[in-house]
């Protein structure tokens, strides 16, 4: 579906990569740097939140962030209850508080 969305599977299989690649217009990376501003929880989105509206009206970032917020929901659920990856997408390895490797 994603793939069907974005015109072809260059744009998923560079999302681990997504600052760097080419492929992402300026529109794109906003929306991706703030996807991950909302996820992680040691950044700030209040300038983000103002670029955003570069592009965006409020009712649209609004539902981004519900969109961003319901997917960080599911994966903390799935991981609460240890249910594996349905192999949607590959995610950078990360390192929890016990050192052990684990996916966001």
């Amino acid at each position: 579906m994603l793939a069907k969305r974005t015109g072809s599977m260059n744009k998923v299989e560079a999302l681990e990569r997504w600052q760097a690649s080419e492929l992402f217009d300026d529109k794109e990376r906003l929306v991706l740097e703030y996807a991950e501003a909302v996820t992680y929880t040691d950044r700030q989105v209040d300038d983000l939140s103002q670029r955003l509206h570069g592009y965006f009206n409020e009712d649209e970032i609004v539902e981004l962030t519900g969109l961003i917020a319901f997917q960080n929901l599911s994966s903390k659920f799935n991981s609460a209850l240890d249910l594996p990856a349905q192999g949607f997408c590959r995610l950078p390895e990360s390192t929890d508080r016990n050192n052990k490797k684990s996916n966001v």
